[in-house]
């Protein structure tokens, strides 16, 4: 590296530390700090960094923001009884839109970051540990030591089938407009922003409001019909929308039976300021918007193990496409598809199989069928 011109040498001293500091990149190379401070606005101007922090384009990461839980799911041994005791099997797993999405992107390979908030119990701490060994980075999260972190506990009849939901989720009114605006650095030096609906209203008003100003490409993903009463009227700066078709109907405020509704919904959305809309439709498949009119890509035909977290990964793979920027919608959901097949074969809500790999061998293979 000695051989090198100056400003080649600091460069590859940011590569590898990214933190590194301007008196420590001086004293390394024997420069004045003022002669560094000169390299780095060289190198910024030419964009092979991106500003504070010294964040280089391809290590941007994707930002998943949003609920991080504990999920239970109880499941009765027996046609279930209300109103007495029903024997049951139990099993916990760490879940939530963002936090799903955030690890079948880190299985795809892509740099990730999760803002979330934890509580101060030992369940936040399976949450962080099991996070960091996915490889995703939560040093922006709020940690909240007076509450109790999220949990969805799900109850299931002998078949499998869900009876009822409990969801604890105030926690995360408190990823408040403040609490972003603290992290505002962090949310600049992304790729791609990936929100759930699990934040408040006023702070989900915010990232609109930036990815209008020209900030970070917003893409944000229903959870609820209830939540979608989060979704402001003014979707301007939106990328891209995913929701299913209950969710969509809810926003549209009517039943949408027939593909021609969906399109007008749709085209309604768009008119409120979103450029594009995925509504996904379960087992059957997903529509996606191209201009003036829907697309329909059926789902892939698996044997269905576990239903949890497909539309997550289906999600994950969308964005990991449109971060890349190799990929159109169409392209962006045919690995979504993949993604979701390859989920819905695990009794993990996160597939172990999900590679980049598989997904292109299996988008490859389903090409030449």
């Amino acid at each position: 590296m000695s051989e090198l011109p100056k400003k080649e040498q600091l460069y590859e001293l940011i590569r590898a530390n990214p933190f590194i500091s301007q008196q420590e990149l001086a004293d390394q190379m024997g420069l004045s700090r003022s002669a560094v401070a000169g390299h780095i606005a060289s190198l910024i101007r030419e964009r092979r960094l991106l500003g504070r922090a010294y964040v280089l384009p391809d290590e941007r990461p994707i930002l998943c923001i949003g609920a991080a839980n504990l999920d239970r799911k109880l499941r009765t041994l027996a046609p279930l009884q209300m109103g007495t005791s029903n024997p049951a099997g139990a099993s916990e797993t760490c879940g939530g839109v963002a936090r799903n999405i955030a690890e079948n992107l880190a299985r795809l390979g892509a740099p990730t970051a999760l803002l979330t908030a934890l509580g101060g119990d030992a369940a936040s701490q399976a949450l962080q540990a099991h996070a960091e060994a996915a490889g995703i980075d939560m040093s922006g999260s709020l940690k909240l030591h007076g509450m109790a972190s999220g949990t969805y506990t799900a109850v299931l009849d002998a078949g499998g089938e869900m009876v009822l939901a409990l969801a604890d989720m105030a926690l995360y009114e408190q990823l408040s407009p403040a609490f972003l605006a603290s992290r505002a650095p962090q949310r600049s030096a992304a790729a791609l922003v990936a929100a759930d609906l699990n934040l408040p209203l006023d702070s989900v008003a915010l990232l609109l409001a930036e990815a209008r100003s020209g900030g970070v490409p917003l893409v944000i993903v229903a959870v609820s019909q209830p939540k979608m009463a989060r979704l402001p009227l003014d979707l301007r700066g939106l990328q891209l929308l995913i929701l299913n078709r209950g969710e969509l109907e809810t926003r549209a405020g009517r039943a949408l039976p027939t593909e021609a509704d969906v399109r007008a919904a749709c085209l309604e959305l768009q008119s409120q300021g979103v450029q594009d809309i995925i509504v996904t439709c379960g087992a059957a498949g997903v529509y996606h918007t191209i201009p003036g009119d829907l697309h329909w890509m059926p789902a892939h035909e698996v044997d269905v193990v576990d239903v949890t977290g497909a539309g997550d990964a289906f999600a994950a793979a969308v964005c990991w496409s449109l971060a890349q920027g190799d990929a159109d919608l169409t392209q962006a959901c045919a690995r979504g598809l993949q993604a979701a097949a390859l989920t819905l074969q695990s009794p993990h809500t996160v597939s172990p199989a999900l590679s980049a790999d598989a997904i292109a061998s299996a988008v490859h293979h389903a090409g030449q069928e």
